[in-house]
């Protein structure tokens, strides 16, 4: 974040601003942007997968 955020930005014009930036780039992070620990999908994809094989609890 520190890098893809931060870098080009000195100082935001106010808090709320900050926020949104950061939520953004978490919400990027999370649900958009491919890992290479799950074979390159993204997070919320490889969760949906998984959670979709797992068996029934008898």
């Amino acid at each position: 974040m520190k890098r893809e955020v931060l870098q080009d930005a000195a100082c935001w014009p106010d808090e709320a601003t900050c926020r949104r930036q950061v939520f953004r780039w978490a919400v990027r992070y999370n649900t958009r942007r491919r890992h290479s620990w799950c074979g390159y999908l993204s997070p919320s994809t490889y969760e949906a997968r998984w959670a979709a094989t797992l068996p029934t609890a008898a």
